[in-house]
């Protein structure tokens, strides 16, 4: 028994993930609600972690995990994780960012052509009794300048679906180098807040990113642009977002991630900004589902499969 080797799974994965540990000879502890502390009182019998967004693997846990081989983290981004750590403890950390980029990149595509179009606002208009044409007039992606501030599987991804649209593409990634073509020019942030008529963001959250878009960022831009955010919350600063909208520093905002997505547990500041972005036409929010199709599903844990390698 005590040469078991158990995968503790603390959210919902693929099937194809489970029917693959258990041939290749693993226990599966199947946990999509566990909570932080019960996840403390079992991983010391777990040779192996799979995690989301919902807890953070820090020091204390590592610390317990005494048999712990590897940590998958399905999707993108490991701040939940504290790789360094874990990493000299001899724990593999892996990540499948690859296998939700393009249900992100298509979610963000969605947010935008909905709100050049207004095609919520409208239809909420409709049910009320209003059919108002002019007002709903709508502004094509053809011809616009779309900033994509973070290049890697999802902005890479993002700027291959706006391919066929004829726009012209600003890239900012300092990380990453070599990404320049006929169609995507990189540069710095200053010059991209300056001429983008859409600001996408795709970048992890770090201590670099947090609230990268804040109030100097919003005063910075010059076209009116439309931001989406489909990577973490904390990158956009809710206050600064909304003090932009009230002083119409932008034209519409497509969110898929916020500071606190737990709606039950918000301050009082925190509700009143839900609010206010509610009773918006031109926000649109949406439950953190961006990488969450069937298909990201299904890829997600096929990679972290594949690159455990075991």
């Amino acid at each position: 028994m005590s040469n078991e080797k158990i995968v503790i799974v603390t959210a919902k994965v693929h099937d194809v993930f489970i029917e693959t540990m258990k041939q290749k000879g693993y226990a599966i502890q199947y946990l999509p609600t566990i909570t932080y502390n019960e996840l403390l009182q079992i991983i010391d019998n777990a040779t192996g972690l799979i995690i989301t967004t919902r807890l953070s693997i820090d020091k204390k846990i590592l610390d317990k995990a005494l048999k712990l081989q590897w940590i998958g983290r399905m999707g993108s981004g490991m701040e939940l994780i504290d790789v360094a750590y874990a990493e000299s403890k001899g724990v593999l950390c892996v990540s499948s960012p690859e296998g939700n980029s393009n249900a992100v990149a298509e979610h963000a595509l969605g947010l935008l052509l909905n709100l050049m179009n207004h095609i919520s606002s409208s239809h909420n208009e409709i049910k009320n009794g209003d059919w108002l044409r002019e007002e709903n007039r709508g502004v094509e992606l053809s011809g616009k300048t779309v900033g994509i501030i973070g290049f890697g599987n999802t902005g890479s991804a993002f700027a291959k679906l706006l391919s066929s649209f004829d726009v012209n593409i600003l890239a900012n990634d300092k990380y990453k180098v070599d990404f320049d073509s006929d169609r995507i020019k990189k540069v710095k942030l200053d010059e991209l807040c300056c001429n983008a008529d859409i600001i996408s963001f795709h970048v992890p959250l770090t201590d670099e990113t947090k609230y990268m878009a804040n109030e100097t960022f919003f005063n910075n831009l010059l076209k009116k642009p439309y931001i989406l955010n489909c990577s973490r919350g904390g990158v956009v600063q809710t206050s600064a977002l909304i003090n932009a909208l009230k002083r119409n520093l932008i034209t519409g905002v497509g969110l898929d991630v916020l500071e606190n997505e737990n709606l039950s547990n918000q301050s009082v500041f925190e509700k009143a900004e839900m609010s206010y972005l509610t009773q918006q036409s031109n926000v649109l929010l949406t439950p953190h589902i961006a990488g969450y199709s069937k298909e990201a599903f299904y890829k997600m844990s096929k990679l972290i499969i594949e690159k455990l390698n075991i």
